[in-house]
């Protein structure tokens, strides 16, 4: 009987897993608004308490923030989308131009006595589906950024909430202190990882725009701010920034400075994400890395690009939510990293 009782919940478990995430395939366009507002709102709020701690008055301090934003939105708006244009109506040029350099390739090696069929080899490769994906990849971005404006509403509304919300937590929680631990976890988490990861991404933007200034590479902004936004994307969102800037360098350059530029982007994200992250996340947020990547193609299925980037703080959610329940523990040991839960009970 008991076994039969534990079937049915792992079927209603299941049922309503599948109900859950149909829904939120379905309500994406409207999800998406509500997450980012939530997952900016918890960066942005430790600011505004930093802000009233200096004896900055309440109003202003949300003015301040306010200012941020919309200096975020304007750079946005009128530097990148301006370099989104230009690189669109210069894209047929730049698949000519790589045609070319493919071509003469080519010849090269056959007058070494290879036999490639250069034109049959460029059919095969389809560089117009390569352009026009990278083109497709920066208008999405575009798209994604036209409903800031939602976004910043709702990110005002929930700074102006965050105070009372706390209290109303305090009240809601006040004889279930376990789960007051566990979503001030969830908080301290989620703050943690958007926080650092804000900070690095910026500074991976800026190093790119620098070297891509350095070696004289078109549009070296809008690929810094690539570097930027795909930098919240684990384990290939910094192989995708590169592949425009290189792709650049190999049409106006040589293999040699293609080269350099692919070995300065691999330094850039080493350094950040492999010494200067861990170093500040710790030993990072307890989630398997195999998870991690599973994530990224599972969220993005459901709410596009946009959950993509927020993979990482979407399992995170879960797996302390699983965590929380006895029942669900063991789903939250299977999305962990385990070495980190061992060594937390040592």
């Amino acid at each position: 009987m008991a076994e039969s009782n534990r079937i049915k919940h792992y079927f209603f478990y299941i049922s309503a897993f599948v109900i859950i995430i149909g829904g939120l395939k379905m309500a994406s366009q409207a999800v998406i608004i509500i997450f980012l507002s939530i997952f900016i709102s918890s960066v942005l709020s430790p600011v505004l308490v930093k802000l009233q701690k200096y004896k900055v008055p309440k109003i202003l301090a949300y003015l301040i923030l306010i200012l941020m934003i919309l200096l975020f939105i304007f750079f946005v708006v009128f530097i990148i989308s301006g370099s989104l244009k230009d690189f669109a109506t210069n894209l047929p040029n730049y698949e000519v131009k790589l045609k070319q350099l493919i071509l003469n390739s080519f010849s090269t090696l056959n007058s070494y006595g290879f036999n490639l069929d250069a034109k049959t080899i460029i059919d095969e490769l389809n560089f117009g589906a390569l352009f026009n994906f990278t083109a497709t990849t920066a208008g999405s971005i575009g798209i994604f950024f036209s409903k800031m404006l939602l976004v910043f509403i709702g990110v005002a509304f929930i700074l102006v909430e965050s105070n009372n919300f706390e209290r109303k937590l305090n009240i809601i929680f006040k004889k279930n202190k376990g789960a007051q631990r566990h979503f001030r976890l969830f908080s301290d988490n989620i703050h943690k990882y958007f926080t650092i990861k804000t900070l690095t991404s910026l500074l991976t933007g800026t190093m790119i725009t620098f070297v891509l200034i350095m070696f004289d590479i078109d549009y070296p902004i809008l690929w810094g701010f690539l570097g930027f936004l795909l930098n919240f994307i684990p384990v290939i969102g910094s192989i995708i920034a590169s592949v425009p800037a290189l792709l650049l360098a190999l049409i106006h350059y040589d293999f040699t400075t293609v080269a350099w530029l692919a070995f300065a982007y691999l330094i850039i994200n080493v350094t950040i994400s492999n010494i200067i992250e861990p170093k500040y996340m710790g030993q990072g947020l307890g989630l398997s890395a195999m998870i991690i990547f599973f994530s990224l193609i599972f969220w993005g299925w459901v709410l596009g690009p946009a959950g993509m980037f927020l993979a990482v703080p979407l399992t995170m959610t879960l797996k302390i939510a699983f965590d929380s329940s006895p029942n669900t523990q063991w789903i939250g040991i299977l999305l962990s990293n385990l070495s980190k839960r061992e060594r937390n009970k040592l």
